[in-house]
């Protein structure tokens, strides 16, 4: 079982926004540093959602637009970071100017993208020597329990949705890197994991409550009460540069059109305005 691709699946966290905030494990401030760099930059943050990545990266000193299609998980987002600018908006069509973010940063959405419309988005946002960058945090289902709470609550995001930038020719190589962390977790949090999954949220009333029964059942039967228990996490982490944007003039010595790079226009005598 795996959490639905379909619009209305992608949107379907918001009436389990408190639940998502609270059950959703965070990022290590080592992946989030490889992500988008240890000095301070620009960040524009795609499904940010409650704004688990986003607090790490604040607190890496990035100065980051967190964006969001949906408004009651950027509303949670809001409460826990109000100085981060927000917008409501779709990877498929930013409210940004051309060329103004260092780095795009998505977390545990990428899956979720037309990507024929967002990758021209993301590439034409990101700054000339920018770069993408997405991560995914696994349940490390090697481990036998934790690959029976991945049968009761649905296996995780499809990291196959990152072949699409890797064949994409609006980017160039991509890079890759892991980290391990770890979740703790008791009865309740996990109830509200399983409540944050796609595949649960989007089930009639009774069906979910009977879902969530068997999932606090489970953590029951490892009577581990109080206490809580570790679920181990890997971070999976993908970035890859933005291509140098070219455009196309005169015809050079044999017959191909000759490229040369965008400029901002302070080589010429013509007036560009930016009306987007």
């Amino acid at each position: 079982m795996s959490d639905q691709s379909s619009p209305a699946a992608a949107l379907s966290f918001g009436r389990v926004a408190g639940a998502y905030d609270r059950a959703r494990p965070t990022y290590p401030r080592e992946a989030a540093a490889w992500l988008t760099g240890e000095q301070p930059t620009t960040v524009l943050e795609l499904g940010a959602g409650t704004g688990k990545l986003t607090e790490v990266l604040v607190g890496l000193g990035h100065d980051v637009h967190a964006t969001d299609p949906d408004e009651q998980m950027l509303a949670v987002l809001r409460e826990r970071l109000p100085e981060v600018r927000t917008s409501v908006a779709g990877a498929e069509d930013l409210p940004v100017a051309d060329a103004s973010y260092d780095v795009v940063v998505v977390a545990q959405a990428f899956h979720w993208f037309d990507h024929e419309r967002a990758l021209p988005e993301i590439a034409r946002v990101l700054k000339p020597g920018g770069h993408v960058a997405v991560v995914w945090n696994a349940r490390d289902e090697r481990i036998p329990w934790v690959r029976r709470l991945g049968a009761l609550i649905g296996t995780q995001e499809d990291l196959r949705s990152i072949d699409a930038l890797e064949s994409s020719e609006l980017f160039g190589d991509v890079d890759t890197e892991t980290f391990r962390h770890w979740q703790v977790v008791d009865r309740e949090s996990i109830a509200d994991l399983a409540l944050s999954r796609s595949t649960i949220a989007t089930l009639p009333e009774e069906e979910r409550a009977a879902r969530l029964a068997e999932v606090v059942a489970f953590y029951d039967d490892y009577g581990r009460g109080m206490d809580g228990m570790q679920l181990p996490y890997i971070a999976n982490c993908v970035r890859c540069p933005v291509a140098a944007r070219t455009t196309a003039t005169a015809p050079g010595p044999d017959g191909e059109p000759a490229a040369s790079p965008v400029t901002d226009g302070s080589d010429t005598d013509m007036l560009l305005i930016d009306f987007r």
